[in-house]
């Protein structure tokens, strides 16, 4: 096989840019919970949160943008989102900075929601909503604006994101109770429908 041969072989379908932001968005939850649960940096935590909630948007824009989605980013986006609202809210929680309600419900919604899927249509994916989409934006600004507070003197902005939190749990709540309605119904196509992946 010469050069040429081996310079066109096609790489795995799942080596795409998009996939490898959302890695990145896996590897930025640990340096975010270490540092909130530090104490230390706290604008480091800050700039490092807003990071992973743009990363959000990117992978999915990209994806469109150049046509690489792929099953795998379709399944790790909403892990990767799950996983680091889980892992950013105890933190904040834990530290104080949001009330021990607002990731409760979360989690709860999460645990609910996940265990029907599992239980009921675990080959299929969910319709994303505009409900869900909006829950999802306000909770990762909001998140971003709480660790902003945590800087000596951005009190105002703790405040603004606690209150942003809560209004996301809220959003979150209806974006589950909408999720749950499409698993339960009677007409659930079998065939694949719309992804919950890349929003």
């Amino acid at each position: 096989m010469n050069t040429k041969d081996r310079t066109l072989r096609p790489r795995p379908e799942w080596w795409t840019i998009p996939n490898l932001v959302t890695v990145i968005r896996f590897v930025l939850i640990f340096p975010i919970v270490a540092l909130l649960l530090s104490g230390a940096q706290p604008l480091t935590a800050a700039a490092l949160t807003v990071l992973f909630g743009a990363t959000d948007w990117v992978d999915g824009f990209l994806a469109r943008r150049l046509g690489q989605e792929t099953r795998l980013g379709e399944i790790l986006d909403p892990i990767a989102d799950r996983l680091g609202i889980g892992c950013l809210g105890i933190a904040l929680t834990i530290i104080g900075a949001i009330p021990w309600s607002v990731i409760i419900v979360i989690l709860l919604v999460d645990l609910i929601v996940g265990s029907v899927f599992l239980a009921r249509h675990r080959n299929h994916q969910l319709s994303v909503t505009w409900i869900g989409k909006i829950r999802t934006a306000l909770i990762m600004i909001s998140a971003s604006i709480v660790t902003g507070g945590l800087i000596p003197g951005m009190g105002l902005a703790l405040l603004i994101g606690q209150v942003g939190l809560v209004l996301g749990a809220l959003f979150h709540i209806a974006a589950g109770i909408g999720y749950l309605r499409q698993l339960l119904r009677q007409d659930v196509p079998h065939a694949p429908a719309t992804t919950l992946g890349r929003d």
